[in-house]
């Protein structure tokens, strides 16, 4: 007999993000209310969260117009992503020859980063001074280029979101009373203790670590369910002073060696 899953198969994430939540969903998921209205998600990234939940509204967003395009374009237009990708091929020289290619069209760019993503070394998304994506070819045979199935139920939880690609002040700022707020601003955990700050201001400043501490707070007092995730550090624990936290250990995924990888802790805050 069929599994329910089998079934009813849950969408999951097309995209591998840096700073993506797969590990933490499960901790997060536990905090949201089995019944709300409206899902905001201002950091989506790779969206993990949001699959896992699949809201029947949601508000999404990310500051990257590439993978805002990405999500529009499998939203709005499965079919023609899939077709784009079936035509292309997994292996080194076909890489290398995408990579260099700028498409015109959205649904080629769409195509072109779910292409880039799966195929990266370790699934890595990393762009270079120039903003032109620079990870070498990973070298996994066996992949999929083209996952049909994944694509066309992503577009189905898709079907109801709005996308955005604004500040994440802009993504929230209509959040009512019985709406879920989940901000996963970009942090790293690969720093010093005393380097903290200073190390993270290269990819999300302080000023706006400040900003989005007093918007979740506004948020809690609207009537919101508010959830943050972010790192494991002294200075902002005490942002969220107020808040309710968890703090969850997971493996690190930064070296490309198992044996060099350390534990972490991340920081799930909640009101």
């Amino acid at each position: 007999m069929p599994s329910p899953e089998s079934l009813h198969p849950k969408p999951l994430p097309i995209v591998k993000w840096p700073g993506g939540k797969r590990f933490l969903s499960r901790h997060i998921l536990a905090l949201c209310p089995e019944q709300f209205n409206r899902y905001f998600e201002p950091f989506m990234g790779g969206g993990a969260v949001f699959f896992s939940l699949h809201p029947s509204q949601a508000v999404l967003a990310d500051a990257d117009p590439d993978l805002i395009n990405c999500y529009t374009q499998v939203r709005d237009n499965p079919q023609q992503v899939i077709s784009y990708l079936s035509r292309l091929k997994n292996n080194e020289d076909e890489y290398y020859k995408i990579r260099a290619r700028r498409p015109r069209s959205e649904i080629g760019r769409a195509a072109r980063l779910i292409y880039l993503v799966t195929l990266s070394f370790n699934g890595i998304y990393r762009l270079n001074s120039s903003a032109e994506f620079n990870v070498p070819y990973g070298r996994k045979t066996h992949l999929r280029v083209c996952d049909r199935e994944r694509i066309k139920l992503a577009s189905k939880a898709l079907s109801t979101a709005s996308l955005h690609c604004c500040d994440f002040e802009v993504a929230i700022a209509k959040a009512q009373k019985s709406d879920v707020v989940y901000l996963d601003p970009p942090y790293t955990v690969a720093h010093s203790n005393n380097g903290f700050v200073k190390y993270n201001s290269k990819i999300f400043s302080w000023a706006d670590q400040e900003r989005l501490a007093v918007i979740a707070r506004q948020l809690a007092r609207r009537g919101c369910k508010v959830i943050v995730s972010n790192a494991d550090h002294e200075s902002i624990a005490k942002l969220y002073s107020d808040f309710s936290m968890i703090r969850v250990q997971r493996p690190s995924n930064i070296s490309a060696k198992v044996e060099f990888r350390n534990k972490i802790t991340e920081c799930i805050f909640y009101r």
